[in-house]
């Protein structure tokens, strides 16, 4: 973990805290925030007095309603549970000032958080998963191995009015090794976020952290993700593809359509082409199956069929032999980069 140099205005209370412990709000509802709720629950310095998510959703193809991870594990702890569908309205925000909170701490949790959730004593604390100012935003796990970073980490900063813009707190740096996936990722810096919160978290509430301001220099912004986004364009190279079917799962996952049909893709490699490939043709590989595109072929190492089973794209080619030079669809309008762009872009395009 590395705590930013004292060469700022402090943004904790430079007199430390009284005794007791904190009274601590904790805001979060994916599984990324899930071992940081674990960590809080049980530190000395904190009286965690509730835990914010978000309102259960239907799931499934059955739309069965669903509490986050988040809901499911503080009612496991015996934590109070509020998920107000706004956060910004006035009788949530007025419930939990009632609580008389002295800091907010933040993970993965998806709203705004207005801004008297922000002015309490020891200010509220949020946990990004990448080395701020780079991908701030919505998506960055995904950003981070679209974009093939060689590392990524995890970023505590204290938050201000903006999106990922507050100063930093603590970094926690994660090297990269290039075959990584979203979900594998994700849970390797869910266990790194409650770590680099747990050794800094008693510096800063007392006093001996001042948080640095990150400047927009670097920075680059990210957004949702679509599911457009998981549409496999040959006319890209196979390098790009290889990443973002990596980047895209689960969700929104990652397809090719021919004339007949849509076939998911769980797992592809980069080869190089053979001299009459022809870009966005499906052709025989030694792996069994793979895809022309504009630079490399992109070899299909398990697939999906539409109403099937996951299967390689060896057991796919031999159940289906006619899918061999059959042309996948392109896409037919571009696309808001999917998930980073430079700050100044965002600006010119908004």
């Amino acid at each position: 973990m590395t705590v930013p140099p004292a060469d700022g205005s402090p943004t904790s209370d430079p007199a430390g805290r009284p005794d007791g412990p904190v009274r601590t709000i904790f805001l979060g509802s994916g599984r990324f925030a899930q071992p940081t709720l674990g960590r809080l629950a049980a530190h000395p310095s904190i009286d965690l007095v509730a835990v914010v998510t978000a309102p259960p959703r239907p799931v499934g193809r059955r739309r069965v309603e669903t509490p986050t991870p988040i809901d499911t594990q503080a009612r496991e702890l015996g934590r109070e549970v509020f998920a107000p569908d706004r956060l910004r309205d006035a009788l949530a925000i007025d419930e939990l000032l009632s609580l008389e909170p002295e800091l907010v701490v933040l993970a993965d949790y998806g709203q705004i958080v207005p801004p008297e959730l922000l002015d309490l004593r020891h200010g509220a604390l949020n946990l990004h998963p990448s080395l701020l100012p780079r991908h701030r935003g919505a998506t960055p796990i995904p950003a981070a191995i679209l974009a093939g970073d060689a590392e990524t980490g995890v970023t505590l900063i204290r938050m201000d009015d903006g999106i990922d813009t507050g100063p930093i707190v603590a970094v926690e740096h994660a090297t990269l090794g290039g075959d990584e996936t979203a979900p594998a990722l994700e849970a390797r810096l869910a266990i790194a976020a409650s770590g680099v919160l747990a050794r800094a978290l008693d510096p800063w509430l007392d006093g001996e952290i001042e948080a640095v301001p990150q400047g927009d220099a670097r920075a680059t912004m990210t957004r949702p993700l679509r599911r457009d986004d998981g549409r496999l364009d040959p006319t890209r190279p196979a390098w790009e593809l290889e990443r973002r079917i990596r980047a895209f799962r689960p969700w929104p996952g990652t397809f090719l359509e021919t004339d007949d049909q849509r076939l998911v893709i769980l797992a592809a490699a980069v080869a190089e082409p053979d001299d009459d490939d022809q870009v966005g043709r499906l052709v025989p590989d030694p792996n069994g199956l793979a895809l022309a595109t504009f630079d490399g072929r992109l070899v299909l190492l398990e697939v999906q069929p539409a109403g099937g089973r996951p299967m390689t794209g060896e057991e796919y080619l031999r159940g289906r032999p006619s899918v061999l030079g059959a042309s996948v669809r392109r896409v037919v309008r571009a696309l808001q980069p999917p998930v980073f762009h430079p700050i100044g872009s965002a600006i010119e395009s908004a």
